[in-house]
Protein backbone atom coordinates (compact mmCIF):
# COMPACT_ATOMS: atom_id res chain seq x y z
CA UNK A 1 0.00 0.00 0.00
CA UNK A 2 1.30 3.50 -0.78
CA UNK A 3 1.90 6.50 1.95
CA UNK A 4 -1.00 8.59 2.54
CA UNK A 5 -1.12 11.63 0.61
CA UNK A 6 -1.57 13.91 3.97
CA UNK A 7 -0.16 12.80 7.04
CA UNK A 8 -1.46 14.43 10.51
CA UNK A 9 0.39 14.79 13.75
CA UNK A 10 -1.34 15.93 16.64
CA UNK A 11 1.05 17.17 19.45
CA UNK A 12 -0.69 18.57 22.10
CA UNK A 13 -2.87 21.34 20.65
CA UNK A 14 -0.89 21.76 17.90
CA UNK A 15 -2.43 19.67 14.42
CA UNK A 16 0.60 19.28 11.60
CA UNK A 17 -0.15 18.16 8.11
CA UNK A 18 2.01 17.45 5.74
CA UNK A 19 1.81 17.51 1.74
CA UNK A 20 2.97 13.76 1.24
CA UNK A 21 4.04 13.32 -2.00
CA UNK A 22 7.52 14.61 -2.92
CA UNK A 23 7.87 12.66 -6.00
CA UNK A 24 5.17 14.89 -7.70
CA UNK A 25 6.67 18.06 -5.22
CA UNK A 26 3.37 18.05 -3.35
CA UNK A 27 1.22 18.94 -6.48
CA UNK A 28 -2.20 19.30 -5.79
CA UNK A 29 -3.71 16.59 -7.51
CA UNK A 30 -7.24 16.04 -7.59
CA UNK A 31 -6.31 13.07 -4.88
CA UNK A 32 -4.74 16.04 -2.57
CA UNK A 33 -7.23 18.57 -2.78
CA UNK A 34 -9.61 15.59 -1.79
CA UNK A 35 -7.84 14.59 0.92
CA UNK A 36 -6.92 18.38 2.36
CA UNK A 37 -10.44 18.86 2.24
CA UNK A 38 -11.33 16.19 4.56
CA UNK A 39 -9.19 16.95 7.03
CA UNK A 40 -9.66 20.70 6.80
CA UNK A 41 -13.39 19.92 7.64
CA UNK A 42 -12.49 17.29 10.41
CA UNK A 43 -10.49 20.15 12.10
CA UNK A 44 -13.09 22.79 11.64
CA UNK A 45 -14.98 20.69 14.53
CA UNK A 46 -11.73 19.46 16.53
CA UNK A 47 -12.40 21.36 19.79
CA UNK A 48 -8.23 20.47 20.87
CA UNK A 49 -7.07 21.84 18.55
CA UNK A 50 -5.46 25.15 18.62
CA UNK A 51 -3.37 25.69 15.78
CA UNK A 52 -2.41 23.70 12.38
CA UNK A 53 0.89 24.13 10.82
CA UNK A 54 1.23 23.11 7.28
CA UNK A 55 3.76 21.61 5.67
CA UNK A 56 5.32 19.36 2.50
CA UNK A 57 7.25 16.28 2.47
CA UNK A 58 10.71 16.28 0.65
CA UNK A 59 12.71 19.01 -1.29
CA UNK A 60 9.48 21.21 -1.83
CA UNK A 61 6.69 22.52 0.03
CA UNK A 62 4.61 22.75 -2.77
CA UNK A 63 5.04 23.00 -6.65
CA UNK A 64 1.10 23.77 -7.34
CA UNK A 65 -1.46 21.96 -9.81
CA UNK A 66 -0.41 18.45 -11.08
CA UNK A 67 0.29 19.31 -15.08
CA UNK A 68 0.16 16.03 -16.06
CA UNK A 69 -3.35 15.19 -14.61
CA UNK A 70 -4.15 18.25 -15.82
CA UNK A 71 -3.32 17.97 -19.75
CA UNK A 72 -5.33 14.21 -18.80
CA UNK A 73 -8.60 16.17 -17.97
CA UNK A 74 -8.64 17.33 -21.58
CA UNK A 75 -9.50 13.96 -22.80
CA UNK A 76 -13.49 14.96 -22.48
CA UNK A 77 -15.35 15.53 -25.57
CA UNK A 78 -15.72 19.39 -23.99
CA UNK A 79 -12.25 19.38 -24.07
CA UNK A 80 -12.12 19.81 -20.41
CA UNK A 81 -13.97 22.65 -19.52
CA UNK A 82 -16.27 20.73 -17.30
CA UNK A 83 -13.27 19.07 -15.44
CA UNK A 84 -11.48 22.59 -15.55
CA UNK A 85 -14.10 24.81 -14.06
CA UNK A 86 -14.45 21.42 -11.08
CA UNK A 87 -11.08 21.39 -10.29
CA UNK A 88 -10.70 25.42 -9.98
CA UNK A 89 -13.96 25.50 -7.99
CA UNK A 90 -12.86 22.94 -5.96
CA UNK A 91 -8.79 24.71 -5.17
CA UNK A 92 -10.87 27.58 -4.35
CA UNK A 93 -12.93 25.69 -1.80
CA UNK A 94 -10.03 24.41 -0.26
CA UNK A 95 -8.12 27.71 -0.14
CA UNK A 96 -11.01 29.29 1.01
CA UNK A 97 -11.28 26.25 4.06
CA UNK A 98 -8.15 28.05 5.44
CA UNK A 99 -9.02 31.41 6.76
CA UNK A 100 -12.36 30.03 7.53
CA UNK A 101 -10.86 27.52 10.37
CA UNK A 102 -11.12 28.26 13.97
CA UNK A 103 -7.26 27.37 14.37
CA UNK A 104 -4.54 29.57 12.90
CA UNK A 105 -3.27 28.00 10.08
CA UNK A 106 0.76 28.13 9.62
CA UNK A 107 2.71 27.59 6.42
CA UNK A 108 5.72 26.07 7.31
CA UNK A 109 7.68 26.47 3.32
CA UNK A 110 11.06 25.24 2.27
CA UNK A 111 12.34 24.85 -1.51
CA UNK A 112 9.60 26.61 -3.51
CA UNK A 113 6.11 27.71 -3.57
CA UNK A 114 4.98 28.14 -7.06
CA UNK A 115 1.37 28.69 -8.88
CA UNK A 116 -1.40 27.34 -6.28
CA UNK A 117 1.12 26.27 -3.87
CA UNK A 118 2.15 29.85 -3.41
CA UNK A 119 -1.34 30.61 -3.20
CA UNK A 120 -1.73 27.95 -0.51
CA UNK A 121 0.87 30.06 1.10
CA UNK A 122 -1.05 33.01 1.03
CA UNK A 123 -3.94 31.24 2.02
CA UNK A 124 -2.55 31.05 5.70
CA UNK A 125 -2.66 32.84 8.06
CA UNK A 126 0.93 33.02 9.17
CA UNK A 127 4.06 31.63 7.01
CA UNK A 128 7.37 30.93 8.43
CA UNK A 129 10.02 30.17 5.39
CA UNK A 130 13.57 28.53 5.04
CA UNK A 131 16.19 30.56 3.96
CA UNK A 132 16.83 29.88 0.40
CA UNK A 133 12.80 29.34 0.13
CA UNK A 134 11.34 30.75 -3.62
CA UNK A 135 8.14 31.86 -4.37
CA UNK A 136 6.40 32.42 -7.61
CA UNK A 137 2.97 32.93 -9.86
CA UNK A 138 4.52 31.34 -12.78
CA UNK A 139 1.86 29.81 -14.55
CA UNK A 140 2.38 32.70 -16.95
CA UNK A 141 5.43 31.18 -18.65
CA UNK A 142 3.91 28.28 -20.17
CA UNK A 143 0.88 30.45 -21.32
CA UNK A 144 -1.65 29.67 -18.15
CA UNK A 145 -1.84 33.04 -15.81
CA UNK A 146 -2.16 32.13 -12.70
CA UNK A 147 -5.71 33.76 -12.31
CA UNK A 148 -7.11 32.03 -9.24
CA UNK A 149 -3.38 32.17 -7.15
CA UNK A 150 -3.64 35.60 -8.04
CA UNK A 151 -6.82 35.86 -5.26
CA UNK A 152 -5.15 35.01 -2.58
CA UNK A 153 -1.86 36.50 -3.42
CA UNK A 154 -3.15 40.30 -4.26
CA UNK A 155 -4.82 39.93 -0.56
CA UNK A 156 -1.17 39.49 0.95
CA UNK A 157 1.07 41.76 -0.83
CA UNK A 158 1.06 45.46 -2.34
CA UNK A 159 -0.81 45.42 -5.45
CA UNK A 160 1.97 46.48 -7.81
CA UNK A 161 4.14 43.21 -6.13
CA UNK A 162 1.60 40.63 -6.99
CA UNK A 163 0.93 42.05 -10.52
CA UNK A 164 5.17 42.05 -11.48
CA UNK A 165 5.00 38.66 -9.92
CA UNK A 166 1.84 37.97 -12.04
CA UNK A 167 3.06 38.92 -15.25
CA UNK A 168 6.91 38.14 -15.71
CA UNK A 169 6.57 34.65 -13.65
CA UNK A 170 9.78 35.57 -11.62
CA UNK A 171 10.46 34.03 -8.25
CA UNK A 172 11.15 36.07 -5.56
CA UNK A 173 13.22 35.19 -2.49
CA UNK A 174 12.88 34.74 1.16
CA UNK A 175 14.09 38.77 1.51
CA UNK A 176 11.45 39.86 -0.38
CA UNK A 177 8.80 37.74 0.42
CA UNK A 178 9.50 38.72 3.87
CA UNK A 179 9.33 42.59 3.37
CA UNK A 180 6.45 42.40 1.46
CA UNK A 181 4.62 40.14 3.71
CA UNK A 182 4.14 37.21 2.07
CA UNK A 183 5.66 35.77 4.77
CA UNK A 184 6.15 36.59 8.94
CA UNK A 185 9.52 34.98 9.59
CA UNK A 186 12.65 33.94 7.59
CA UNK A 187 14.68 31.12 9.63
CA UNK A 188 17.84 28.83 8.97
CA UNK A 189 16.19 25.48 7.31
CA UNK A 190 18.18 23.47 9.95
CA UNK A 191 15.55 25.60 12.57
CA UNK A 192 12.44 25.54 10.17
CA UNK A 193 10.80 23.23 12.14
CA UNK A 194 11.58 24.06 15.65
CA UNK A 195 10.80 28.02 15.19
CA UNK A 196 7.23 27.55 13.27
CA UNK A 197 6.92 25.33 16.40
CA UNK A 198 7.79 27.85 18.67
CA UNK A 199 5.27 30.31 16.70
CA UNK A 200 2.16 27.83 17.24
CA UNK A 201 3.33 27.16 20.52
CA UNK A 202 3.19 30.82 21.28
CA UNK A 203 -0.15 31.54 19.75
CA UNK A 204 -1.52 27.75 21.54
CA UNK A 205 -0.87 28.96 24.71
CA UNK A 206 -3.68 31.88 24.50
CA UNK A 207 -7.40 31.73 25.25
CA UNK A 208 -8.44 29.50 22.56
CA UNK A 209 -12.14 30.96 22.82
CA UNK A 210 -10.76 34.36 22.43
CA UNK A 211 -8.52 33.38 19.29
CA UNK A 212 -11.42 31.59 17.28
CA UNK A 213 -13.76 34.81 17.38
CA UNK A 214 -10.64 37.00 16.54
CA UNK A 215 -9.70 34.74 13.59
CA UNK A 216 -12.91 35.48 12.13
CA UNK A 217 -13.74 38.76 13.49
CA UNK A 218 -9.69 39.41 11.42
CA UNK A 219 -11.25 38.19 8.32
CA UNK A 220 -14.67 39.89 8.53
CA UNK A 221 -13.45 43.28 9.09
CA UNK A 222 -10.19 43.10 6.07
CA UNK A 223 -11.33 41.21 2.97
CA UNK A 224 -13.27 41.94 0.43
CA UNK A 225 -15.58 39.25 -0.26
CA UNK A 226 -13.49 36.35 -1.72
CA UNK A 227 -16.04 34.00 -2.97
CA UNK A 228 -17.40 36.23 -5.71
CA UNK A 229 -13.20 36.95 -6.67
CA UNK A 230 -12.64 33.01 -7.17
CA UNK A 231 -15.34 32.69 -9.20
CA UNK A 232 -14.48 35.30 -11.97
CA UNK A 233 -10.76 34.33 -11.56
CA UNK A 234 -11.77 30.61 -12.02
CA UNK A 235 -14.20 31.35 -15.38
CA UNK A 236 -11.26 33.43 -16.60
CA UNK A 237 -8.72 30.13 -15.55
CA UNK A 238 -10.37 28.11 -17.74
CA UNK A 239 -10.93 30.27 -20.36
CA UNK A 240 -7.38 30.14 -20.40
CA UNK A 241 -6.87 26.37 -20.15
CA UNK A 242 -8.63 25.87 -23.31
CA UNK A 243 -6.28 27.76 -25.17
CA UNK A 244 -4.53 25.82 -27.69
CA UNK A 245 -1.00 27.88 -26.84
CA UNK A 246 -2.04 27.16 -23.20
CA UNK A 247 -1.94 23.59 -24.38
CA UNK A 248 1.18 23.65 -25.84
CA UNK A 249 2.85 25.50 -22.90
CA UNK A 250 1.98 22.82 -20.32
CA UNK A 251 3.15 20.26 -22.74
CA UNK A 252 6.36 21.47 -23.60
CA UNK A 253 7.31 21.97 -19.97
CA UNK A 254 6.49 18.14 -19.46
CA UNK A 255 8.97 17.12 -22.17
CA UNK A 256 11.48 19.81 -21.27
CA UNK A 257 11.34 21.90 -24.57
CA UNK A 258 10.87 25.25 -25.78
CA UNK A 259 7.12 25.83 -26.82
CA UNK A 260 5.91 26.68 -30.09
CA UNK A 261 3.09 29.31 -29.58
CA UNK A 262 1.34 30.62 -31.96
CA UNK A 263 -0.28 33.72 -30.36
Amino acid sequence: MSDPLLLRKDDGGIATLTLNAPGSLNALSDAMLAALKAEFTRLAGDRAIRVVILKGAGKVFCAGHDLKEMQAGRAAPDKGRAYFADLFARCAEVMQMIPALPQPVIAEVHGIATAAGCQLVASCDMAVAAEGTRFGVNGVNIGLFCSTPMVALSRNVPRKVAFEMLTTGEFIGTDRALAVGLVNRVVPSQTLAAETMALAGTVAAKLGAAVKIGKRAFYDQIEIPVAEAYDHAAAVMVENMLWRDTEEGIAAFLEKRKPDWQG
